[in-house]
């Protein structure tokens, strides 16, 4: 199956904690069926001083299931994402107002 959503899409959050905030995908794991967005769902990770690195406090985007983010069209508002063919293309379109992506 094609991917609705894909790495640099800019998105924004459904529901959870983070309802409302837009962010760009940085990768997406379709087997677990979740993506890293820049900027939401973040953690806080406590890391160990080695020789190279500083320790400390370092926030950490984690995975979000793609059931809760929907692709922002043009117009800045959340759309669902279908595909259609031009030509001899497969493309994705935004539902709401019906341009490719």
């Amino acid at each position: 199956m094609a991917a609705k959503l894909k790495k640099g899409d800019t998105v924004i959050v459904l529901t959870g904690r983070d309802k409302g905030k837009k962010g760009e995908i940085a990768s997406v794991n379709p087997a677990a069926n979740k993506a890293v967005v820049e900027g939401v769902n973040v953690a806080i990770r406590h890391t160990k001083q080695t020789p190279s690195s500083q320790g400390g406090r370092i926030p950490k985007a984690m995975p979000i299931d793609l059931s809760n983010l929907a692709i922002v069209d043009k117009d800045g508002k959340p759309t669902r994402v279908g595909f259609r063919m031009e030509g001899d293309k497969k493309v994705r379109y935004a539902k709401s107002n019906g341009e490719a992506i």
